[in-house]
């Protein structure tokens, strides 16, 4: 099969972004603050287990004080709020992250909302998501904040375009569309309950894909060189990695394509320790 689309990977965005947070974090240590990073896990989820690991490793390898705290599934909801608040008035923690998802005794919107907002380097607080809205961001959610580095890294336009979303979560779909907005493309929402995806997916110039199914869109979504995000992490029958978007067929319409692995995942840990650094910076 030919490939024509540009495959938009981040590997270079990262390692240029590595260098200017690893100069901030440099500077920031000569007036003797360490951006100090604390996330908690709760339970044994393998995937969670692997997206901490790299989180800490990244964290670590740019010099910051990073703690990772574990706890067993069974956990009470009590004590994950004792320990963020413990760590809201910890003045060496710059950020607090809560790795999703949450066991089920436990109520993310009341633990999500315990984070000091100013620590929430996750962007999920219902007051950063509100500055979003009204158009003033301050801690953006990171996938879409890293979508939004890739698509200027790669000079694509955003001004005028037709940008189509689909998905609606609070993670990625919400403050993506409000991100693209803000940015001045002319947005549409959509959802895997919405009728007639295939010819409204169609419309988009930008197409950013979070429905969290497997190569769930293929060529009959794709307006000829559409510029295509995906944000999808799934795993085949063979536990292979793989996005929302059948890559080899969209690849042959689209003009941009991200890659899966290697594209928008990276991204988001960037994002998340960009943030706890620039958190870090206003405690100067």
């Amino acid at each position: 099969m030919t490939i024509s689309a540009i495959i938009m990977s981040s590997k270079n965005l990262v390692d240029k972004m590595n260098e200017e947070m690893q100069a901030m974090v440099n500077e920031l240590k000569l007036k003797g603050v360490i951006p100090g990073l604390a996330v908690l896990l709760i339970g044994e989820s393998p995937a969670s287990q692997i997206y901490v690991r790299n989180k800490q490793k990244r964290a670590q390898s740019l010099g910051f004080n990073s703690k990772v705290v574990r706890y067993p599934q069974e956990v009470s909801e009590q004590e994950i709020l004792r320990e963020i608040k413990q760590f809201n008035q910890d003045d060496t923690i710059h950020g607090i992250l809560i790795q999703l998802p949450l066991p089920k005794q436990i109520d993310p919107e009341k633990v999500l909302n315990a984070v000091n907002p100013e620590k929430d380097v996750d962007g999920f607080h219902p007051v950063n998501m509100g500055k979003l809205l009204i158009g003033e961001p301050d801690k953006i959610a990171c996938t879409p904040y890293g979508i939004m580095k890739l698509l200027e890294y790669h000079q694509i336009d955003i001004a005028g375009k037709t940008a189509v979303v689909i998905g609606r979560s609070n993670i990625v779909g919400k403050p993506m569309a409000q991100l693209l907005l803000m940015n001045d493309a002319t947005v549409t929402m959509s959802h895997s309950k919405t009728n007639h995806l295939a010819e409204i997916a169609k419309t988009a110039d930008i197409l950013v894909v979070a429905i969290g199914r497997g190569h769930f869109i293929t060529k009959e979504f794709i307006k000829p060189g559409a510029v295509v995000i995906d944000v999808g992490m799934n795993h085949d029958v063979k536990g292979k990695l793989i996005g929302d978007v059948k890559a080899d067929e969209v690849a042959e319409i689209a003009g941009y394509i991200t890659p899966v692995p290697g594209g928008v995942g990276p991204m988001t840990i960037t994002m998340l320790l960009y943030q706890t650094i620039i958190s870090a910076q206003r405690t100067i």
